[in-house]
């Protein structure tokens, strides 16, 4: 395969990805954490920075406005539930077991 193709097909997967994780406002980002260990956050950072590694002026929020869809305040006050005692837990049980790595 072409580096061509390759990077058209990781980019329609990316884009699917994002369209995925935009439709399905219920999955909460530390679930995403919990279970993946990246967020829709994760996913902006990377965005920006595969950005600046290139001279691309795309800033933090910008690329979170790519990633949700809207921007974060936005999504954060439509969408964003108070995580609950057990995501913390559990999320912090998942930082240990990095940590501990």
């Amino acid at each position: 395969m072409s580096d061509t193709h390759s990077t058209e097909l990781e980019a329609a997967a990316f884009r699917q990805l994002l369209a995925h994780l935009q439709k399905h406002t219920e999955v909460q980002n530390i679930e995403l954490m919990i279970l993946a260990d990246f967020c829709r956050n994760c996913l902006a950072k990377w965005y920006a920075a595969a950005a600046a590694e290139r001279g691309v002026a795309v800033d933090y929020e910008q690329a979170r406005e790519i990633v949700y869809g809207m921007p974060y305040a936005e999504w954060k006050e439509k969408y964003q539930l108070e995580a609950t005692p057990e995501q913390l837990a559990a999320y912090q049980a998942r930082q240990k077991l990095k940590d501990d790595k």
